[in-house]
């Protein structure tokens, strides 16, 4: 028995030796590999992202090709994991924009807000008309709507109801000034219109006698008449514009208010803290949820390759336009004023292009751009919190080009020669157009409308350029929110002397916090943990 026992144990022994050999081999590897991952999380995450958004193009070609067709509720289903993504990133939008545009601008002076809001409103306005002279320019140069007529096109199901300039434009400074905070979170303000039937006869409703009740709208002849009903209504969204002049005139406010004020700029600035956490986990969804979503899409356009080769130089030109202002235009205006390479900044932002071409919203890509700014390319969290909010509704680069590009592309299907005078028109409204238009998918074809109104062109054609909208605002997206980036690393160049004079208050009490001073403890200087007064002092108030 002994020997046997002996026998056991020697054998436990070398187990536990080899087991530990392999450990001592396999944990160097291990913590190499681990520590690997910790350090470039973020290229992982970007590989992951591209790899995903190739399977999610293979998935969707592939599932095309089945038989019989998916119907709308498979397609349904096979976009679920997308639509969780599109879902969790609008969650975030709200705490994002409010927290952050507060805790940001409570920690400046007036004066330094001011400067920084003035350079990125002046770098928003001047990006936004080169893209609409850049689209002009290549439109009546290739010419794409003289290379076939409207007989060659199909028209497209889904023409926008009907749009007038005047009312998109008082619903714009309706959002601006909303009338409840709290709806705003929900709600956005639109002007609609209501169809009428007046022709003569005995059921002829009794509101088409009142003149000050109907609207008139013409179509090809003054016989062709037909009336509407108008409301000013709400649909659902967020009003983005609205808690933005809200956010923004609370954090200049809070921010003058000095030590009063401390308790509040502490909760947003924790608000922010938390909201960019939560952004961080969603990210790490983000890769299957562009798969999804990029496959569900392919799976649900009709006829994909009948659309490209019918409007295939309408969309050469548009993303031609948009490669060169991305590539070319915006890089150069950023080496010229920061005088680094713009590509390596551009590079920093890569996973927010990737996340705007799969959601096509530039607000629903917004924490995540601010998430690459602050972390990857070191934007001052001051500066990204109020130039990315800002620019997400207002900065709209790519889809200015479009909306250029489109309406002259218009005019050539119906032989319209544009004159100077219209093209100076189509530039002025393409750029002051595409501030409002909402960060959402498809936003642009509303306010193309606009466009095409203010140069006397049919707004009913905008239905031919329909099929193709959903591939090129995924393009156009990309160029926005690479639009809103470049701008808050110009700002961030220029205004980080001012924000290096005024620290953010957090950073000062982290500071504080963490590194304390030091007091060597000598014997007599404790007393039973509490300080000893020296002789003749006394803590109450000399008589």
């Amino acid at each position: 028995m002994e020997r046997v026992r002996r026998v056991r144990d020697q054998a436990r022994k070398r187990a536990m030796e080899s087991t530990n050999s392999c450990k001592a081999k396999c944990n160097p590897c291990c913590s190499k590999v681990w520590k690997w991952l910790k350090d470039h999380k973020e290229n992982v995450l970007l590989v992951l992202l591209i790899i995903f958004m190739g399977f999610g193009v293979m998935i969707g070609l592939l599932v095309r090709g089945v038989t019989p067709k998916l119907d709308a509720q498979q397609i349904m289903f096979l976009g679920f994991p997308g639509d969780l993504l599109m879902r969790m990133l609008k969650m975030m939008i709200l705490p994002l924009i409010v927290s952050s545009l507060i805790s940001g601008l409570a920690n400046l002076e007036m004066k330094s807000s001011g400067r920084m809001g003035g350079r990125a409103v002046l770098y928003y306005m001047s990006t936004t008309f080169l893209a609409v002279v850049l689209g002009i320019i290549l439109v009546s140069a290739i010419k794409p709507g003289n290379r076939f007529s409207k007989e060659d096109l199909t028209e497209s199901t889904g023409t926008p109801d009907l749009v007038v300039t005047s009312d998109k434009i008082l619903d714009l400074v309706r959002s601006v000034f909303p009338d409840n905070l709290v709806t705003s979170s929900f709600e956005q303000v639109i002007t609609e219109y209501g169809h009428i039937d007046c022709a003569p006869g005995p059921e002829r409703p009794g509101i088409c006698n009142l003149t000050h009740k109907i609207v008139k709208r013409y179509k090809d002849n003054p016989n062709d008449t037909m009336y509407y009903t108008i409301h000013v209504n709400t649909k659902s969204g967020v009003n983005i514009l609205g808690i933005l002049v809200f956010s923004i005139a609370f954090g200049i406010i809070l921010g003058g208010m000095g030590d009063g004020g401390k308790p509040l700029k502490d909760f947003f600035n924790c608000l922010s803290e938390v909201s960019m956490k939560i952004v961080n986990l969603i990210i790490w969804y983000s890769p299957i949820g562009v798969c999804f979503l990029i496959a569900a899409k392919l799976v649900d356009i009709e006829d994909l390759g009948g659309v490209l080769s019918s409007l295939g130089f309408y969309m050469l030109t548009v993303l031609v336009g948009l490669a060169i202002h991305g590539l070319i235009v915006v890089p150069l205006i950023y080496f010229i004023f920061v005088r680094k390479n713009p590509f390596i900044f551009i590079y920093g932002i890569i996973q927010a292009m990737v996340t705007a071409f799969a959601t096509s919203s530039s607000s629903a890509t917004m924490p995540v751009t601010m998430r690459c700014l602050e972390e990857r390319n070191k934007i001052d969290k001051r500066v990204a919190s109020f130039v990315i909010p800002v620019g997400a509704t207002i900065n709209m680069d790519g889809t200015a080009l479009y909306e250029a590009v489109a309406a002259l592309f218009i005019a050539q299907l119906n032989n319209k020669s544009m004159t100077a005078g219209d093209i100076v028109v189509t530039s002025i409204t393409a750029t002051i157009a595409s501030i409002g238009a909402a960060g959402v998918p498809s936003a642009g074809l509303i306010t193309m409308i606009i466009v095409l109104n203010a140069v006397g062109l049919p707004d009913d054609d905008v239905a031919y350029i329909i099929a193709v909208d959903w591939f090129l605002d995924r393009f156009r997206t990309m160029i926005n929110v690479l639009g809103d980036s470049i701008g808050a690393g110009i700002v961030n160049h220029y205004s980080v002397g001012e924000l290096d004079s005024h620290p953010d208050e957090q950073e000062m009490e982290e500071t504080s916090y963490q590194d304390p001073p030091e007091y060597p403890e000598k014997e007599g200087n404790v007393n039973n943990g509490f300080s000893q007064i020296p002789a003749g002092a006394s803590d109450s108030t000399p008589m």
